[in-house]
Order: C-alpha cells, then sequence, then structure tokens
C-alpha cells in the first residue's frame, strides 16, 4: 500500500476512520477490549466467517476463544451513542442533496433453538421442503442510506429486532423519527433541504406509515401489491344532487383491472441497461381505501385520507428472459407530473435493492448469523459489532489497495465491500488501536505435597477422606483375606462374583 504520510487526502479519511474506531471503543461498556478486537479479527480475517472460535485465530486477536464467547455472552454497548456516532459522519446524497433511506427485514433463521426466547415466524422463500415460506428466527429491521448509481454500499445507520408482539409498521416509523431527530441535531439536515426520501418494499403498510410520520420532513416512497385498490379526489357533492353527507372517495381505481384505470396525468419513457424501454404513469391525489382493520383497528375517530401519486412502472424485459410483471409504486408527494421525476423516482427504488448486497456481506461473508446464540440480547450485541465493521469497511474503501485474484476483473474506481475487506488488514497498522492488551496472569500454585508421602490409592481416591461404616468393614475384610491367603473369598470381596 502506498504511504498514507504524503497525500492529505488520504491522511484524513485515516484520521476519521480512527476517530470512529476510538468513539466505537467508547461505546463499549463492558467488555470492551474482547469485543474490538473481535471486531477488528472480522475485519482483517481474508476468508468468510464460519465460526466464532476461528475469530481468535487471527493474527490481530490477542485473546483465546473463551475470552470472545464470555465477551459475547457479559459484553454491552450503548447503542444510542453508537448510532448518533453513525449519524453524524459523511452520508451519501443524492445529486440535489437529497438524503435517501431504504428499510427492510431480515431474518436470522434459528429453526432449532427452541429454548431461545421471543422467536418469530421470519418469510424465508427457501425451504428444504420447498412448501413452507416461513422459519423461526430473529428478525431485525434496518435503516441504510443509499448511494447513488449502481453500488453496492450502504450506510447502516439502525438495526431493531422484531419482538413477537410488535407492530412493523411502529417500529418502522419509531426508527425513521430517531434517525431524523439525530440527523437533525448533527446538522445533517436543515430546514429548507429536500425532504428525506423513504423507500420501501411491498411487505410495509405505506399508508399508515406515511400517517405515522406525518410531521416529519419526510417523502416515502414504496412498492405497492397489484391488488389494491385506490381512488381519486371525491367530488364536492353529491352525484345525484339530492341534500346529503357528499362522498369521501373519488372513481375507484382496482389495479388489476385496467378497465378501471383513469387517464395518467404524467408520462415518462427512459432506456434501462437491464431492463430496455421503460415507461412509468403517474396519477395524482390518489388515495388508498382503506378499512378498519389490520394496523388501523384501534385509530380514534374517522380513518384518514392520506393522497399521494400512483406509479405504474412497464419494462420491456426483465434479466434472464423473463416474463415482466406490471410493478406500482406509490408516493407520499401528492402531485408528481414531470416526466423527470417519474423516471427519478424509479431509479431511486432500483437503488433500493442496494441493501440485499449489504445483507448478503452481514450473512456471507461477516458471519452475522453463524453464531449459534441463544439469547436475544446477545444477538443485538453481535449486530451491532457486524454494523460497526461494516462502518469501518465504508470509511476505509479508498484507503486499501485492490488486492484481487488473478482470475478477478479489476474493480475500477470503486470497489466492492469484500475487496476492501481484503486489503483492510494492510490499512490495519496505520490506524489507531485503543484496545489493551490482555494481562498475562501467574499460574496458580499447586499444593505442596511432601516427598516421603505416598500417593494415594485407587481405592482411597474413590472412597474419598470419608469412608461409610459399610466401607470400612469390607476393608478390614480385604486386609485380613490378604493375611490368610484366600483369594477366592478376596474376589468375592471385592465385587466381582
Amino acid at each position: 500500500m502506498n504511504s498514507v504520510a504524503e497525500d492529505s487526502p488520504r491522511v484524513e479519511a485515516v484520521g476519521v476512520l480512527s476517530a470512529f474506531r476510538h468513539e466505537f471503543y467508547a461505546c463499549l461498556t463492558t467488555r470492551a477490549d474482547a469485543l474490538f478486537q473481535a471486531v477488528d479479527a472480522l475485519l482483517c480475517v481474508a476468508e468468510p466467517i464460519r465460526s466464532l472460535a476461528e475469530l481468535s485465530l487471527a493474527p490481530v486477536s490477542t485473546r483465546g476463544h473463551g475470552a470472545l464467547y464470555d465477551a459475547l455472552a457479559a459484553g454491552s454497548v450503548e447503542v444510542e451513542r453508537l448510532r448518533r456516532s453513525m449519524c453524524g459522519l459523511a452520508l451519501p446524497r443524492g445529486s440535489n442533496g437529497q438524503i435517501r433511506l431504504a428499510v427492510d427485514v431480515s431474518p436470522w433463521p434459528r429453526p432449532d433453538a427452541e429454548t431461545s426466547a421471543e422467536r418469530c415466524h421470519c418469510h424465508r422463500e427457501c425451504r428444504c421442503d420447498g412448501v413452507r415460506k416461513t422459519i423461526p428466527g430473529w428478525p431485525y429491521s434496518l435503516v441504510v442510506a443509499l448511494e447513488s448509481g449502481r453500488s453496492s454500499w450502504t450506510a447502516v445507520l439502525d438495526a431493531v429486532r422484531l419482538r413477537p408482539d410488535d407492530d412493523a409498521t411502529a417500529v418502522t416509523a419509531s426508527q425513521i423519527r430517531a434517525i431524523i431527530d439525530q440527523l437533525r441535531a448533527l446538522g445533517q439536515w436543515h430546514a429548507g433541504d429536500p425532504p428525506i426520501l423513504v423507500v420501501a418494499d411491498a411487505g410495509y403498510d405505506v399508508i399508515r406509515l406515511t400517517f405515522l410520520l406525518a410531521d416529519l420532513p419526510v417523502q416515502l416512497l414504496a412498492r405497492i401489491r397489484s391488488d389494491r385498490v385506490f381512488a381519486g379526489p371525491a367530488a364536492a357533492g353529491r352525484a345525484d344532487g339530492k341534500p346529503g353527507r357528499p362522498p369521501r372517495h373519488g372513481a375507484a381505481m382496482k389495479l388489476n383491472n385496467p378497465a378501471t384505470h383513469a387517464t395518467a396525468a404524467g408520462h415518462g419513457t427512459d432506456t434501462h441497461p437491464r431492463f430496455g424501454a421503460v415507461a412509468v404513469y403517474g396519477w395524482v391525489r390518489m388515495h388508498q381505501v382503506i378499512n378498519r382493520r389490520g394496523g388501523w383497528v384501534d385509530h380514534d375517530g374517522e380513518l384518514p385520507i392520506i393522497e399521494g401519486t400512483l406509479l405504474h412502472v412497464t419494462v420491456q424485459h426483465l434479466p434472464g428472459d423473463r416474463a415482466p410483471k406490471p410493478m406500482w409504486l406509490w408516493t407520499s408527494a401528492p402531485e408528481v407530473t414531470d416526466s423527470t421525476q417519474l423516471i427519478r423516482l424509479l431509479r431511486i427504488f432500483l437503488r433500493r435493492f442496494d441493501i440485499e448486497h449489504t445483507f448478503r456481506l452481514f450473512k456471507q461473508i461477516l458471519g452475522w448469523t453463524r453464531p449459534r446464540i441463544r439469547t436475544g440480547t446477545q444477538a443485538d450485541l453481535w449486530t451491532w459489532l457486524i454494523i460497526a465493521g461494516h462502518t469501518q469497511l465504508r470509511l476505509a474503501r479508498h484507503l486499501t489497495d485492490d488486492l484481487r485474484r488473478p482470475w478477478e476483473k479489476p474493480s475500477g474506481q470503486q470497489m466492492s465491500p469484500t475487496r476492501v475487506r481484503r486489503g483492510f488488514r494492510l490499512l490495519h497498522p496505520k490506524l489507531s488501536h485503543p484496545a489493551t492488551q490482555p494481562t498475562r496472569t501467574r499460574p496458580t500454585q499447586r499444593p505442596h505435597i511432601h516427598p516421603s508421602t505416598p500417593p494415594p490409592s485407587r481405592q482411597e481416591t474413590a472412597h474419598n477422606r470419608h469412608p461409610t461404616s459399610q466401607q470400612r468393614q469390607l476393608t478390614r475384610l480385604k486386609l485380613k483375606l490378604r493375611e490368610t491367603g484366600n483369594r477366592s473369598c478376596m474376589g468375592w470381596a471385592g465385587g466381582r462374583r
């Protein structure tokens, strides 16, 4: 690796990374040294992580596997402080300075941990029998900041484990609210900046999420199922002219019935390298017809009407020559008719899939779900250690060399997280190391045994130092038979007959 002493941007980047390492070490309140070295070993090992014990074999680790297991069992981290430190780092933004966040849930499968508490049925597409779509485990809700353009990098900002009684939409809303409060307090977002865009997939109730975050400067964009029913603005009065309550909903628009579709208010076209010709149609001021069920069961008063822009996306083809299916998106911005904005929203939604690269890195390379941890508290600790390690890789992606294999292609200007991790061990000596080395304890002194004292016999060791009356009688009988030489009686007295 080139020297960082002659390049001021690299020196500044090393300083930022070292400062984060110090802050991360300060967030570890218990077993800090062992946990910090575990993260260093996680980053400096070239191979994917298969077990926790193998981390103790890394050259940067000075503790054994017992100390690592003890640190995960008894260690702790100050989550609020660590989240604040990650929100204070430089975040990826769009061309207009907008912060784009993505939310998604990834499971930690624990099907065989029957004694582990707070397991849920997590969605998982592939099972061994090919029938079931869920698996017992711990689902984690993650919030990340998205990069611009095609990239496998994301900035992980928060992770929360969902309990069996939790409402996923309410938990996600509290996560986004906490992150936005941190961004405001740290100066990452000011009044007058573009609203923070939150992108989600079809598994979220985006209408209710918009209602819960109505007081925040956010704009939501999510995919919706094609069996939903939307409606336009209602007319000022009844259509028949009779007195009475005016209607709350306009003409119904069933997404899976093209006959009910009205004329789109906006239209945009583009050419995508993977999907070919792309067309986006937009209907403004559309709201979903919601019922008092699900998350709206306990809603007080009349159900709200939340308007937004409905987007219909059509593509020419899918990768692998698959037949394209219609895709519907909904954004909380009530009126988006410009063709450029419609295409921009589609491209931002496609960037949401970058979080899948982060999940694959966590599980396949960093060994997020490898440890067979019993409690959810230990799983939370290990999850935040993985996030802290991934943040260090993100800060070091312009500081490491591309140590590619002979059969791999050059990465170009931007390396993947796996290649950055491969060269992190060469950068590690140049960084700060706040963790202290383990203290070598003196070996325990064994009790002194006088050389004239014969070692205890096997029978005396088995009987310990307090034989029972029956054992004393059996011992006297053996001594008497030994004096007489009656071996047959000795065999009977010894219990062999």
